[in-house]
């Protein structure tokens, strides 16, 4: 059974999430705190797997508490309650909160969302998943097990991003044809994107975000084949490229109307994206991205990946790694745009690319891809 710690000052408020969760109780074993310090003192011996705080709370908020938890607990899923008088505290805990919602919050959504916390972790942390042989049929095994996901993955498979000669047809023959690792990614990709829904003020669609993370995925994956690099490097590019705007989905559903404010101040003020983003939110979706990955521990090279995939050059490695592949392949995946949209695209780091003995072969790979690369 899962526990959930719920923390608010106001006792009426918790009362209100005591009853109107009553329904998960044989699913989650719920506790409700006053306070910060309060919740600090359970969960030493009560370790949750989700703590959900208010923002706004005397002697220690929200932001405070998410951070020091995410420091002594660093698995438990952290959501903040918030409103948008609240933007200033959110930054502060912009690195230690998975989620934030807005208030007022119904159950329903709230259920909805720990649910989604809670089936993400158990993807990212599988054991079965994190195999590193001989658990093919375990995993085809495990994905059969939910037929939305089984029908997805198999259409994603299909799809003119893979390239396969013949169509797959059961999730055994995926893993086979792709590889672990890439099905790995798929899954884990497929939650995050799962069950999302933008509201029509985000000023994107989710369609539009899932297929530029794929199609930059997939030259990430051609990039690293055609460098000869190890298999490791390969699946990592590819991952890394299927979560690198995932910064954008969590600015998009949470703060929807600023984040179309910030998209309209870029188109006005012909600024990059990522720089409007910066003076509207206080940091951009790539920054949101890499503190997100790396609440989810994953590798280090995936949050550099997600953290500077726009800019590469403010990252200390200087090697060729999963970041230096993204970064051209998001670039690359955009370049078929055309209009006046165009003076706001990503831009190649040429000195970035000089520093780690690729600026040459940058041109290459982009020859290689030909025009109209988001389209294959």
């Amino acid at each position: 059974m899962k526990r959930i710690l719920f923390v608010d000052d106001e006792p009426l408020i918790l009362e209100a999430l005591e009853r109107s969760l009553y329904c998960m109780h044989r699913e989650w074993e719920m506790r409700f705190a006053n306070s910060g310090t309060e919740a600090l003192e359970i969960m030493p011996q009560w370790t949750a797997d989700v703590v959900v705080s208010d923002m706004r709370m005397p002697q220690m908020n929200g932001a405070q508490l998410l951070n020091e938890i995410m420091r002594r607990h660093p698995k438990t899923v952290r959501i903040i309650l918030s409103g948008f008088s609240d933007m200033e505290m959110v930054m502060q805990c912009i690195g230690g909160t998975h989620q934030f919602l807005s208030k007022p919050c119904s159950g329903e959504v709230l259920r909805n969302v720990i649910g989604r916390a809670l089936e993400l972790d158990a993807w990212v942390n599988n054991e079965e998943l994190d195999a590193p042989k001989g658990g093919l049929d375990q995993v085809s095994a495990k994905i059969a097990q939910d037929p939305g996901m089984t029908a997805k993955m198999l259409q994603l498979v299909n799809s003119a991003f893979f390239g396969l000669r013949r169509q797959l047809s059961n999730p055994t023959e995926a893993v086979l044809q792709l590889g672990l690792d890439t099905i790995k990614s798929l899954v884990l990709g497929i939650h995050v994107f799962s069950d999302v829904e933008f509201s029509g003020d985000a000023g994107i669609s989710l369609q539009e975000l899932w297929h530029h993370s794929l199609a930059t995925a997939t030259i990430a994956r051609r990039i690293a084949q055609w460098e000869r690099q190890d298999q490791k490097l390969v699946e990592e590019s590819f991952t890394a490229g299927l979560l690198h705007d995932v910064g954008r989905l969590v600015l998009a559903v949470n703060l929807p109307e600023q984040y179309a404010q910030a998209r309209l101040r870029s188109k006005s003020e012909l600024l990059p994206l990522v720089d409007a983003e910066r003076a509207t939110f206080g940091a951009s979706h790539a920054d949101v991205g890499g503190y997100l990955l790396g609440l989810w521990g994953l590798p280090v090279s995936l949050i550099e990946a997600a953290m500077f995939h726009h800019r590469p050059g403010l990252c200390k490695t200087r090697s060729f790694t999963p970041l230096s592949i993204v970064h051209v392949a998001n670039v690359l995946e955009q370049s078929s745009v055309s209009g006046p949209e165009v003076a706001l695209l990503p831009q190649l780091d040429d000195n970035y690319l000089c520093q780690i003995g690729m600026f040459d072969r940058a041109q290459i790979w982009r020859r290689l891809l030909g025009p109209g690369v988001a389209a294959k």
